[in-house]
């Protein structure tokens, strides 16, 4: 019970992950959220720590695709400086815009991963399509008025799930920290 709650990994950051780390699990494409997971919520551009990231990311051939809830005009505005492809929309936590993702890059499952920062969005969007996930610390604690409503009851689910061991309540550096 409670299984589609439950990440494949969990990390510090999105920054943590390297080439090395994704290659290492046949991960050759990573979708990503947008809000507190590659950016503060509050915060349009990027930090140096995410460029670089996206430099490694593009000097390994990983292809890095938003999938966020946001509107299209939201996330355009930060991907394109960054020429980034993206899902505006994604229906989290259905699968849809994971699909819709993967089906673009030519992808199956096995070569995917989706990162974010929450339980109801993220980590059930993975399920629901089919994929693994990586879970992150929020950038920030602070949020969005819409996402502190999740944020209430994925308290009240993290305190469960660790309960019953089913969530860690240790933040890894690499995929291979679990």
């Amino acid at each position: 019970m409670f299984t589609w709650l439950k990440p494949t990994w969990m990390l510090e950051s999105i920054f943590d992950l390297t080439p090395e780390d994704l290659k290492s699990q046949g991960i050759k494409v990573v979708l990503t959220d947008l809000d507190n997971t590659l950016i503060a919520w509050n915060q349009p551009s990027g930090s140096s720590r995410l460029t670089t990231w996206l430099k490694q990311m593009e000097s390994a051939a990983i292809p890095v695709i938003i999938v966020s809830n946001n509107s299209r005009a939201r996330i355009e505005s930060f991907a394109a400086p960054l020429n980034l492809p993206f899902v505006a929309r994604a229906m989290k936590p259905l699968g849809v815009g994971v699909k819709r993702a993967m089906k673009v890059a030519g992808i199956n499952n096995q070569e995917v991963a989706l990162i974010g920062d929450q339980l109801l969005t993220d980590v059930m969007a993975a399920h629901s399509a089919g994929i693994r996930s990586i879970l992150v610390k929020p950038l920030v604690e602070s949020d969005a008025w819409n996402t502190k409503i999740n944020r209430f009851f994925e308290k009240i689910l993290k305190h469960y799930l660790q309960k019953k061991n089913l969530l860690s309540k240790n933040w890894g550096k690499k995929l291979n920290d679990r």
